[in-house]
C-alpha cells in the first residue's frame, strides 16, 4: 500500500496534459515526462527491454516463469495522459485518511467540496485512503490509478516469483483523452494474444462494451462585410453557427437528457468569425448504425439554416473515430471470463458493465487485441472534484496479478 500510494502520487504531479489542437504525436511532449519515469522503473525492475519510443508509448516484457512459456501472452495497458478538459499543471495530491463520509473541502479552492451525497462510490469508502486535488487542477487518476496499480503488479511479480504467469506485455500510451491514443501503436512489436486496459470506475467493474464514436465537423464561409456598408450583403458566419446550435435537440440527444444504452450527439467547440466557423461535434451510440441517424440530424439542420444564407456555405464532414468493443469480444468470451475469474479471486463480485465513452481497447480489440477494461480505482474524471481510493487501486493491482496468474491455470480450475 505505502509503496502503491508513494508511486501514484509522484505520478500525478508530472503533468501530463494531452492537447487536441496539436498535430505531433504525442500531443505534447511532456507525457515523455512520466513516460521516461515508467520506463526507468520498469528497468530497475529487472524489466530489461523497457522503452519510451518517439511516439511516446512505453513498451515492456515480463518473460514468463519457467514452464509457463507457452500460455498466451497478456497485454496490460493504461494511458498516461490526463483530459484537457481541467488544468493538469501544478497537481497538489492530498491524501485523506481514514474517510469518514465528511466533505472533502479542498484548501485551493472552498468551493470544490467533494459531497458523498454527489459522488457516487465515496459511499463505499469509509475507512478507506482517499486522494484529492487541492482544487485548482484535476487530480489526475484518470488514468494514473491504472499505471501505478499496473506498475504495483509488475513489482509484485517481480518480487514473487512463486507466482506463474505468461509473457507479459506492459503498454502505455499517450493522448487517450484525445482519441488518438494508440494511433501509433506498434501491434507486431507488441506481440500480444489480448490485453486489459485498467481505466475503469465503479469498483468491480468488468467492462466489454463502448459506445461507437464518430466526429463531425461544421465548417462555414460567411460573407463579411464593413458593417456600416452591410446592408443586403453580409452573412454571419458567427449568425449562422448559432442558429444551427439552436436548432439541436434539447429534450433528446444530449449528454444532458440521456442514460444508459441511450446515445448523443454534442457540439464540443466552437470557433467563429463574421467572415467564417466552426463547429465541432462528438457522436456517440452503442449501436454503431444509429451514428448515421444523428449525421441525418445535422445534415437537416444544415439543410433549414442555409436557405437563409443563399451566398454562404456549410459544410459537414464526418470521421470515424472508435467502434463498440463489444463487436469484438463477443467472439473471445474466454477473455471475459479469465477476468470475471480473477476478480471473483481477489474477493470481489464482478459487475459487468457498459462504457458510456470510450477506451485504448475500443480501437485495439479492432486492431486484433481483444481488450476489455476493468476498474482503476479512479473517480469523478476530468474535474477539479476527481478522486481515488488507495484501496480500490491495492484491488484493481491485485487483479492484475490474480488474471497473470490464472492465465497458467485451466479455466475450469
Amino acid at each position: 500500500m505505502n509503496s502503491l500510494l508513494t508511486r501514484f502520487l509522484r505520478y500525478v504531479q508530472i503533468d501530463t496534459e494531452s492537447d487536441p489542437h496539436s498535430p505531433t504525436q504525442p500531443s505534447t511532449m511532456k507525457q515523455k515526462d512520466l513516460g521516461r519515469v515508467l520506463a526507468q522503473e520498469l528497468r530497475e525492475m529487472g524489466l530489461e527491454d523497457a522503452e519510451l519510443d518517439e511516439h511516446g508509448y512505453v513498451y515492456a516484457t515480463l518473460p514468463a516463469t519457467p514452464g509457463h512459456e507457452t500460455v498466451p501472452t497478456i497485454c496490460f495497458c493504461s494511458h498516461m495522459d490526463t483530459s484537457p478538459d481541467a488544468s493538469g499543471t501544478g497537481v497538489k495530491p492530498l491524501v485523506h485518511e481514514n474517510y469518514q463520509g465528511q466533505d472533502l473541502i479542498l484548501p485551493d479552492d472552498e468551493k470544490i467540496i467533494i459531497r458523498m451525497k454527489e459522488h457516487r462510490g465515496l459511499e463505499s469508502c469509509i475507512g478507506h485512503t482517499i486522494i484529492t486535488a487541492s482544487g485548482t487542477t484535476l487530480l489526475g487518476a484518470d488514468n494514473k490509478s491504472g499505471v501505478a496499480a499496473i506498475m504495483t503488479a509488475v513489482e509484485t511479480l517481480v518480487n514473487d516469483p512463486s507466482i506463474p504467469h505468461g509473457k507479459l506485455r506492459i503498454l502505455f500510451t499517450p493522448d487517450e483523452e484525445i482519441g488518438r491514443g494508440v494511433n501509433a501503436v506498434d501491434m507486431e512489436k507488441l506481440g500480444a494474444d489480448f490485453g486489459y486496459t485498467i481505466d475503469g470506475e465503479e469498483f468491480g467493474s468488468l467492462q466489454d462494451e463502448t459506445f461507437s464514436a464518430d466526429a463531425a465537423r461544421i465548417d462555414i464561409t460567411g460573407v463579411s462585410a464593413h458593417p456600416g456598408m452591410a446592408k443586403g450583403h453580409m452573412e454571419n458566419g458567427i449568425k449562422i453557427a448559432a442558429d444551427i446550435v439552436a436548432a439541436l435537440p434539447r429534450t433528446s440527444l444530449t449528454p444532458e437528457t440521456t442514460e444508459g444504452k441511450e446515445g448523443f450527439l454534442h457540439p464540443v467547440e466552437m470557433d467563429a468569425k463574421a467572415e467564417a466557423a466552426r463547429i465541432d461535434f462528438i457522436l456517440r451510440d452503442f449501436e454503431t448504425s444509429k451514428l448515421e441517424e444523428q449525421a441525418e440530424v445535422l445534415r437537416n439542420i444544415i439543410a433549414s439554416v442555409a436557405p437563409d444564407y443563399p451566398n454562404s456555405k456549410i459544410e459537414l464532414t464526418i470521421t470515424e473515430q472508435y467502434r463498440n468493443m463489444k463487436e469484438v469480444l463477443d467472439d473471445h468470451p474466454e477473455v471475459m471470463d479469465l477476468a470475471t475469474r480473477a476478480i471473483k479471486a481477489c474477493g470481489i463480485e464482478p459487475k459487468p458493465d457498459s462504457i458510456r465513452g470510450g477506451t485504448d481497447g475500443s480501437r485495439l480489440s479492432f486492431m486484433g487485441l481483444p481488450c476489455p477494461n476493468i476498474f482503476a480505482g479512479e473517480h469523478s474524471f476530468h474535474s477539479k472534484y476527481e478522486w481515488a481510493s488507495l484501496e480500490e487501486m491495492e484491488k484493481a493491482a491485485e487483479v492484475v496479478v490474480a488474471i497473470s496468474r490464472l492465465a497458467t491455470e485451466p479455466s475450469d480450475a
